[in-house]
């Protein structure tokens, strides 16, 4: 399953992260997951939320940059070769990844890593079809 990920625009310098944060806290929606990239003059934060569409709604009227993307969410084991494992997989499918992060949170010996696919309904064919967990979302 796809979710919707939002990729927000914002300047590289000290407080700029904080403004979205707020405005997604007050309007009641939970950051499920995040990471920031960045360059010398912006970056990029990728969130998954609770309520992706109000969050856009929300973010574009304060004039936020904000773009929608979909990625998919798996479960590896969290032990020495699971990601390799898993990419090996792809690289044979001739799938690319154009990035990916992950975490762990109590699910024992579980990592969820959240991927961006150049081929997403193709790398979900093949992860699937080699038993990988594919999630609905990162409750």
């Amino acid at each position: 399953m796809k979710i919707h990920q939002l990729s927000l625009f914002l300047e590289n310098k000290p407080g700029q992260m904080t403004a979205p944060c707020h405005l997604l806290a007050d309007a009641g929606i939970n950051i499920r997951t995040l990471t920031l990239a960045d360059t010398q003059h912006f970056g990029i934060l990728r969130m998954i939320v609770s309520d992706w569409r109000r969050s856009l709604e929300l973010l574009e009227q304060a004039g936020y940059a904000v773009k929608v993307t979909e990625v998919v969410a798996l479960e590896v084991g969290d032990h020495p070769g699971g990601l390799a494992g898993l990419l090996d997989r792809l690289d044979e499918a001739g799938i690319n990844v154009e990035y990916m992060y992950a975490f762990t949170f109590g699910r024992h010996d579980r990592a969820v890593l959240i991927f961006r696919f150049d081929q997403p309904d193709a790398a979900l064919e093949c992860l699937r079809g080699s038993g990988v967990a594919v999630l609905p979302g990162v409750e």
